[in-house]
């Protein structure tokens, strides 16, 4: 018989102790250690097929470059945040929100018409039901074969039968191996799955997509080296009030991190959304105080957003500061410097700031497109709809440059206005498109002048 180990497990972050402990020593919180029985004999390291064949080692420069080739996922914006396409052999970690839209999109690639044989492995429903989804989706891949199965073992076998170009595992929490005896979704489990999965990927040149469930704190649910096996994790982001959805990826060896794929929940799924400024602008018939245009990038791409800001006189002692998508105690900061560089009484006024479309922004070159809605509200002067804003503003009160300024002149002239206030640091090194005046300021007090 398999001589049994008794281990504890940190639920928060994986972290193994030979005891129970009340505070986890790695992320410091209390009472998250469960025990679990793992089995440690000589059949726990043995592979799980024969058939897999084994790596030889290779010289870099007999490498032939076909093995790094990018598969067309056949949808644009997953291809723009995976770096250009899908690597052969990679291990791809989708984490988000219930209801968030990751087996849509999972669904949506296998079903996608890009002549991929795509195997799809469901733990969490039926045939039957995923047939449903498939047809609200349109089943536009014929070589789509669905598996619904949790035992690790016969995954394996199946995907080396069927040899796919795609395999999607909807969930990772679901899967289970007969190499644990703990239950499915545990830490062990977790990692001795994903550890498999890893192996066949990068032995048989399969790209697998693994789904996630995430925490109350929306990390990623399991142990934290979870996130070092897999190659790419993508993370879903959105309110599930608005239908907007924001796919960023978080880590990927295979191209750069501050890419971002914008999609929009509908009843036939996920839809692209090839130009965001479109959906975060929005045109009213007469133009209204506190509200401004930022000039913003994420990864490489550029947009415009609308920030609303609500300035009014506190009703009681102490003022409120509320927020949606933007960081509060950077608000306050930038309330603290108007009160500070330009005289205007903000610790009497209580101050609310909101973003098209339930974005969550971390771009401080939206700095001073914030600071514009405010003034706006403050002075109750509603700005030009011609006008956009796109500067970090520092504690002395300078404005400094926004990083990517020329893309965001690019596309402020793209969509048709006539001006853009920058930062004065980069008057020199900045091209000026046509059709679009670009005012300089170097510091903050400057900002209500070049608004108005």
């Amino acid at each position: 018989m398999a001589k049994l180990k008794r281990t504890f497990f940190c639920t928060s972050c994986g972290h193994e102790a030979p005891k129970w402990l009340g505070k986890c020593p790695a992320c410091g919180e209390w009472n998250t250690f469960t025990e679990h029985v793992v089995a440690k004999d000589s059949g726990s390291t043995q592979r799980l097929s024969s058939s897999v064949p084994k790596a030889q080692p290779q010289l870099v420069q007999d490498i032939s470059e076909h093995t790094t080739r990018r598969i067309d996922t056949g949808i644009a914006e997953l291809n723009r945040v995976l770096g250009g396409g899908l690597v052969p052999g990679s291990l791809i970690l989708i984490g988000g929100e219930p209801g968030i839209g990751k087996s849509t999109l999972s669904l949506q690639i296998a079903l996608t018409d890009n002549n991929l044989r795509t195997l799809y492995v469901s733990g969490e429903e039926s045939s039957e039901q995923i047939k449903m989804r498939a047809l609200r989706l349109g089943i536009g891949n014929k070589e789509c074969t669905v598996y619904t199965e949790t035992l690790l073992e016969n995954i394996v076998t199946e995907i080396e039968e069927l040899r796919p170009d795609i395999v999607v595992i909807d969930s990772i929490q679901t899967m289970s191996t007969d190499l644990v005896e703990s239950s499915a979704g545990s830490v062990p489990q977790i990692r001795e799955c994903a550890t498999t999965l890893l192996r066949v990927a990068k032995s048989l040149g399969i790209a697998i997509f693994i789904i996630g469930h995430i925490t109350k704190d929306g990390t990623i649910a399991g142990p934290k080296i979870l996130e070092h096996i897999v190659d790419v994790v993508l993370q879903f982001e959105g309110d599930g009030n608005h239908t907007y959805r924001i796919l960023r990826g978080t880590k990927n060896r295979f191209g750069a991190t501050f890419e971002i794929g914008v999609f929009e929940m509908r009843d036939t799924g996920l839809k692209q959304v090839d130009n965001p400024s479109e959906i975060l602008l929005t045109h009213y018939d007469e133009p209204l105080s506190g509200c401004a245009i930022g000039a913003s990038v994420d990864g490489i791409r550029p947009y415009l957003i609308e920030v609303q800001a609500l300035v009014s006189g506190a009703a009681y002692g102490t003022p409120q500061r509320s927020t949606t998508g933007f960081d509060q105690r950077r608000l306050n900061m930038l309330l603290a410097v108007l009160e500070k560089r330009v005289g205007m009484k903000m610790f009497q006024k209580d101050v609310f700031l909101n973003f098209a479309g339930g974005f969550k922004i971390a771009d401080t070159g939206m700095d001073l497109a914030v600071v514009a809605a405010i003034i706006s509200s403050y002075y109750d002067r509603a700005l030009s709809s011609e006008v956009c804003c796109a500067g970090e503003i520092g504690l002395s009160g300078e404005v400094r440059p926004a990083p990517r300024t020329e893309q965001r002149i690019a596309e402020a002239a793209r969509l048709g206005f006539k001006r853009i206030v920058v930062s004065s640091f980069v008057e020199k090194s900045v091209k000026r498109p046509k059709g679009i005046e670009i005012i300089f300021i170097s510091s903050i007090d400057q900002l209500p002048k070049a608004l108005f």
